[in-house]
């Protein structure tokens, strides 16, 4: 099977998975939301679950294949300051200190790089300050936190501290309206693209928030032959990948979108378990389907560990669904490496691809 994307001058090369199923340690439990750190290292907030409580953020440093590292665990289950009930967003300002929002306490919790509580704020309500479960949030270079306040259909600034700065949106399907946004990216100038979740579609807006550009309509993938489902709810990918998609703009309920430098746009489309990739403008160019042929070094070790899982992987006819995305949560660009990260989350894992800009489309000079 392939695992290069090509479109329109760009490729993109499937280099590893990692992670695996874990409520503590070297793995992920649901991850739900994700935020570079220095270097390559990079901040993962797991959902958990109540039956294995993993609710946590990682921060695990990514490398070639088979050199990722556990670095730290913070943000646990649990009461009191440093803990959380359900962790969603996650983000670092310029001084590698960590935002995290608990969408059931409906505040904003701060650490700094090596996990150590610094200090908690939010207060639920709907009033200016206030929080109804919070999601995504993203630091600017100013310092100050873009909260997006779900429940209230909005975005909120705050400075570091938790002081009331803006807000901007309120509910609805119209421009600069939100139905339950999710997740949240900033582009090199300081532009903002919030992943709009219930309106399946990405808007753009300015730095000061005014409305810019939408991109995305609701859609399903369509049935294509010699599909089969990635879960038992559906819906159907086939095997021939992302070319058997030819309406690549399509969304639903995306949960996350990253830029890169470029501009190119990378959207999670949740509800169609893929990635769809657009333009600077708005304009569809593919999708990622998940290609994690390759067992992550994490995932092998458990194998490895266990024979009757070995013994389970050699009876199955067809691993092909295992390769793919299952509900793909977050995305990250990380620029310094050309790497696009994606939280895998039924999966509990993280496929990397990296983007290669010399591509030459020799059939289209044919």
């Amino acid at each position: 099977m392939p695992l290069t994307t090509v479109a329109r001058g760009r490729t993109y090369d499937w280099s590893h998975a990692v992670g695996r199923g874990s409520a503590s340690g070297t793995g992920f439990n649901y991850p739900q939301t994700m935020c570079l750190g220095t270097g390559r290292d990079i901040y993962v907030a797991n959902r958990g679950n109540e039956n294995n409580f993993g609710m946590r953020v990682n921060k695990v440093r990514l490398g070639a294949p088979g050199e990722e590292e556990l670095l730290d665990e913070f943000f646990k289950h649990g009461e009191g300051e440093g803990r959380s009930t359900w962790p969603f967003g996650v983000a670092v300002d310029g001084n590698d200190h960590v935002y995290v929002s608990d969408e059931w306490d409906n505040t904003i919790s701060v650490f700094d790089g090596s996990g150590k509580f610094i200090r908690k704020w939010g207060k639920t309500g709907s009033g200016d300050g206030e929080l109804l479960r919070p999601a995504g949030l993203v630091c600017e270079k100013n310092g100050n936190v873009i909260v997006v306040d779900s429940g209230n259909n909005r975005l909120q600034v705050f400075t570091p501290e938790g002081k009331f700065v803006a807000k901007v949106g309120k509910a609805g399907s119209g421009d600069g309206e939100f139905n339950q946004p999710w997740g949240i990216t900033l582009d090199k100038d300081g532009n903002i693209f919030v992943a709009d979740w219930k309106n399946h579609r990405v808007q753009k807006l300015s730095p000061s928030g005014k409305f810019l550009m939408k991109f995305g309509e609701y859609g399903t993938v369509p049935v294509p032959p010699n599909a089969f489902a990635v879960t038992y709810l559906g819906p159907w990918v086939s095997s021939g990948g992302a070319n058997e998609y030819p309406k690549a703009g399509l969304l639903n309920h995306p949960t996350d979108v990253a830029v890169d430098s470029d501009g190119d746009i990378y959207v999670a489309d949740w509800g169609n378990h893929r990635i769809s990739i657009f333009d600077a403008d708005g304009n569809p160019l593919t999708n990622l389907m998940g290609d994690a042929q390759v067992m992550s070094k994490w995932g092998q070790q458990s194998i490895d560990a266990n024979p009757d899982m070995m013994k389970a992987y050699r009876r199955a006819k067809n691993l092909e669904p295992l390769w793919r995305f299952c509900f793909p949560t977050a995305v990250d660009f990380n620029p310094a490496t050309d790497e696009i990260i994606v939280a895998d989350s039924q999966r509990n894992r993280l496929q990397i691809y990296r983007k290669v800009r010399d591509y030459v489309d020799f059939q289209a000079n044919l």
